[in-house]
């Protein structure tokens, strides 16, 4: 051995050894590590994934579904985390929309939330408003039952949007008066083609005073007709009411009605007497008569009147049964069998208003006065009205489509009860994210578990 190789080994003899099953174990952690957290991470993306968009490869209900519309016999509150109407698989064609204050109708700040009945089973959908909206009043529901109309936007924007329950898109029509600061829709075209909308302008920088403005709207919102404009009232354009084959529209201003054609020309008007108020949407007859509601004094009872439109006298009298008790009806059309579809409120025994004295209707129908709503059946030569749908306490509002109301074909009901599909939804993300963070915080001893697991089988194996 040279000299020169004997002092190479000796210099050698003083390097560290390289520690290599240290850090081959070290590799073997990262690399389970790693993996654990790419499997978590997996399994959160796949749940969020299903609860933001469930079922998203299920087709598109379709609108033929609407054939078989159905009223059903009661209604009840969404389940706690119901779909919503934009969520698949989609609802289609509804029945019936409602609102109100129970709990499931209000959002975390008390906000409205809408519920939505699908027009041929029990399927309950939702969508939230953000602030109280009575349906059938300021949320209507298309003739057919497949779209939504509701306020929206803000005072520099307002608009309406429309809800398409069949494919989940909303389309919106933005206002074009000037310097309005909110618009409401108030009645649908028989064909759907066309709203009434209702527009809000300040008179003055203060907003002291306002006037409404009532327009025919296409749904392309490239045509605005308008049918009024004038200082705001108790009652103003509500209700709507378009004639069969929509040729013609009916709308009152304070204790006016006014009826117009499509171009916004106006044909007749007359006043009404006291406690009498143009029926509702369904207010047309198949002859061309208008109805009205009205209050016998000192009571609580009321009943339906047919007027000559052109002037507001007396027609030939229905013969149709009165209803009792009710803070005020709303008429929703005309059943097959000639029976007139009304909305009855019931009163709410808390309220500080006497019901059987003068009131104005859209106060006789706010949320205050009333207790929950039916449906009933004014059929001709009937003694009493008949109830063809019911509501739990604090359903306060209701709005069915007209081809349910004009087909008279009811269903027994079997309201779905526990949670919805959005609970079970963010229910497992949920959980996935809190077992995430966990394997997460104690990755170091995951690792060394499973290590000790493949060493007890290396000596397990090594001893058979």
């Amino acid at each position: 051995m040279t000299a020169r190789l004997r002092e190479t080994l000796h210099a050698a003899a003083d390097v560290p050894a390289y520690p290599v099953y240290e850090r081959a174990l070290a590799t073997a952690r990262r690399s389970r590590r790693r993996a654990v957290l790419v499997a978590v991470a997996v399994l959160v993306l796949v749940a969020l994934t299903g609860a933001v968009l469930p079922l998203t490869r299920t087709p598109a209900a379709d609108p033929a579904a609407s054939v078989d519309a159905s009223l059903p016999d009661r209604i009840a509150l969404p389940p706690l985390g119901a779909l919503h109407v934009t969520d698949r698989p989609r609802l289609g064609p509804a029945s019936v929309i409602f609102s109100g204050q129970a709990p499931r109708l209000q959002g975390s700040d008390e906000d409205g939330v809408v519920g939505v009945v699908s027009a041929d089973s029990d399927r309950y959908r939702i969508f939230p408003m953000g602030y109280e909206a009575p349906v059938g009043e300021q949320v209507i529901l298309s003739p057919d039952g497949r779209f939504v109309a509701r306020p929206a936007g803000s005072e520099n924007d307002p608009r309406v949007d429309v809800i398409d329950l069949v494919t989940g898109h909303t389309r919106q029509l933005h206002s074009t008066v000037a310097n309005s600061v909110w618009t409401t829709p108030k009645a649908w075209s028989p064909d759907g083609s066309q709203l009434v909308v209702d527009d809000s302008v300040p008179n003055d920088p203060t907003r002291s005073t306002y006037r409404r403005v009532l327009n025919i709207v296409t749904l392309d919102g490239e045509r605005w007709t308008q049918l009024a404009d004038a200082a705001q009232q108790p009652i103003f354009g509500a209700p709507v009411a378009f004639a069969p084959g929509g040729a013609r529209v009916a709308y009152q201003i304070g204790r006016t009605v006014t009826v117009a054609d499509k171009d916004g020309r106006t044909l007749s008007s007359f006043e009404l007497p006291a406690e009498s108020w143009l029926a509702g949407k369904g207010a047309w007859t198949t002859d061309g008569a208008l109805t009205l509601i009205s209050r016998k004094a000192g009571t609580t009872d009321w009943s339906l009147r047919r007027v000559d439109p052109a002037n507001g006298r007396e027609a030939a009298p229905l013969l149709l049964p009165g209803v009792a008790g009710v803070t005020a009806i709303r008429l929703l059309g005309s059943g097959p069998d000639g029976s007139a579809l009304v909305v009855a409120y019931q009163p709410e025994p808390l309220s500080p208003d006497r019901f059987d004295q003068p009131l104005e209707l859209d106060q006789r129908t706010h949320y205050s006065n009333v207790r929950s709503v039916r449906v009933l059946a004014l059929t001709p030569d009937a003694t009493a009205p008949r109830t063809l749908m019911t509501a739990p306490e604090q359903i306060l509002a209701v709005d069915v489509a007209d081809d349910v109301v004009s087909a008279g074909r009811t269903r027994d009901a079997n309201p779905p009860g526990g949670v919805g599909g959005r609970f079970w939804g963010w229910g497992i993300l949920i959980t996935l994210v809190i077992a995430g963070i966990g394997v997460y915080l104690n990755r170091s001893g995951l690792a060394l578990w499973l290590d000790d697991r493949r060493v007890r089988r290396a000596h397990r194996a090594a001893q058979k």
